[in-house]
Order: C-alpha cells, then structure tokens, then sequence
C-alpha cells in the first residue's frame, strides 16, 4: 500500500469532556445513554466516522455534525443496535394471535383496520415474524384489514428490511417449512421474503424520544417495543413510554422485551398477566 491509499491515522483516544459532550449528543438526538463504561465502543464508532469524513480531530467532527444532518445520520446509525431474528420471544406472538387481538377484534367489526407497529423494527425480522405468524396461526387473519408497520431511527437498517434479505442466523428459529413457503430460494447463503410479504409491511422513519415523529405514524392496536429502553436513562425512558401510550388506541397492547418493566417508566399501563406473556395495556376510557 502506497503512502497515498494508506489509511488515516486513529484519532488519539477521547477526553473525558468530550466523550461527555458526545455522549450528550447522541441522548439528545437517541435518547440511548453512553457513558464512561462504554468508552470503547464509542471511541471505535466515532473512529469509523471521522476516518470516513478524513476528519482529524474531534473538534472538527463536531462542528461537522452541527453543518450536516446526513452525518448526523450517519452517526445515529453506526451507534445502533441491530440484534434481531425470526420469531425472537415467540412465546409474545403466541400471545397475540391467541390473546390480543382476539381481545381487540370483539370490539370492531368485519374488515375493520387493526395496526400492528413494530418500534424499532431494525432490518425488518420483526415485522415480518408477525406477519408470517399470522398467515399460520391466527385464522382470522383474512377477516380483517391488518395493517404492520415497521419503524426505527436507523436509515441503514430500514434499507435493509425493505429489500428483504436475510442471512441463515437471522432464520435459524424458523422452522424449513416456513423458509421454503415464505423466502425464495438461497443466494449465496441469504433468502429473499417473497414480494407480497415485502409489499405487506411498510417502513418508516421514527424516534422513539421525538414526539411528533412518533405522533405522525398514527394509532396502534398493538405495538412491539422490545429490547431498546434498556439502552435509555431514566428520563429517555419515561418520556418514550408517554409517546408509546400515546401511540396505542383505548385498549390496546404494548410488548416489551423480557428484561423490561413498563411499572418502572410509567404508571398509565396496566399489567396484563396472560397465558402466554406479560403483557401492558392502554386502559379503556
């Protein structure tokens, strides 16, 4: 490799002031909190960027970020976490075909809309989980005008759940039947979700801690929240669970992951103990 094709030098490791101020940054703009005890995996992120913008300090990268929104993106997306799959904590889409929206349904009508948001939907596995376990096992899936978006702050990852490729780590719990029914066949060791699936669910862009982006993807029957607030402080935590409840229609559901509690960020929910899962509601007026 020739001088020129060399790659920059690393940038010299963060004061502790400005791991501050870039930790601010990225709360106010994520609510995710980094702190001190993350230091390398900001510090390894951070050196990505300002290598790719040939930016040499870390005062500079900054007042690049104040002069450039799609490196504002860009850096957003390098600092989320995108660890998904198929059918994760299947025990909570057991619990929707068998539980929620049976509860739902008895309140509306034949044909009516019923919306199923996936926040943050990362490369799109989510979302397609819940559409692939209802075509199998809710039987009134045809009934009914579902209606599944999908939503994260990542451009990178929603790219990616839009054109539907998948890697065999990402299909590993899905059982062979449902490969072969539902993704064409392997290339290069990825399988695409067929098109009517890719054309079912819609992607968007949204912020759990900006109101107005959250506002402007409507109402929810059910919403998925999982595995994301635990990478929230306190305050980020109890104002994306106010726009969460927000975001659901009287009576309707809200799925955190496993390890988190909605009675520790809002009192508004009420905890429903069902067979399949634990379970927040949005109570009826």
């Amino acid at each position: 490799m020739s001088a020129r094709e060399a790659a920059p030098p690393e940038p010299p490791p963060l004061a502790t002031e400005d791991l501050r101020r870039l930790a601010g940054f990225l709360h106010e703009r994520t609510g995710m909190a980094y702190g001190e005890s993350r230091r390398t995996y900001i510090e390894r992120r951070l050196t990505e960027r300002m290598q790719r913008c040939a930016m040499p300090s870390f005062a500079g990268y900054m007042a690049l970020l104040r002069s450039s929104a799609a490196e504002v993106e860009a850096l957003v997306n390098s600092f989320t976490v995108n660890e998904t799959y198929f059918y994760r904590e299947e025990a909570q889409l057991a619990c929707l075909s068998r539980s929620l929206l049976p509860e739902i349904v008895r309140r509306r009508g034949p044909g009516d809309l019923v919306r199923i948001w996936s926040v943050p939907c990362s490369t799109g596995d989510e979302p397609y989980s819940i559409a692939i376990w209802l075509l199998e096992n809710w039987p009134l899936v045809d009934a009914y005008n579902i209606e599944i978006i999908g939503s994260d702050i990542d451009t990178r990852a929603l790219a990616d759940a839009v054109a539907g490729w998948f890697g065999a780590r990402a299909l590993g719990r899905l059982p062979a039947a449902l490969v072969a029914r539902y993704f064409e066949p392997a290339e290069a060791g990825r399988w695409r979700i067929i098109q009517d699936l890719r054309e079912s669910v819609r992607f968007t862009r949204t912020n759990l801690v900006d109101q107005a982006s959250m506002a402007a993807q409507g109402r929810f029957d059910v919403v998925f929240c999982r595995n994301v607030l635990i990478y929230f402080d306190d305050a980020s935590r109890s104002a994306a669970a106010s726009h969460l409840f927000d975001a659901l229609n009287p009576g309707g559901f809200i799925c955190l992951g496993h390890s988190e509690s909605m009675a520790r960020m809002s009192g508004r929910f009420v905890a429903r103990h069902l067979p399949d899962a634990i379970i927040y509601q949005r109570p009826l007026p």
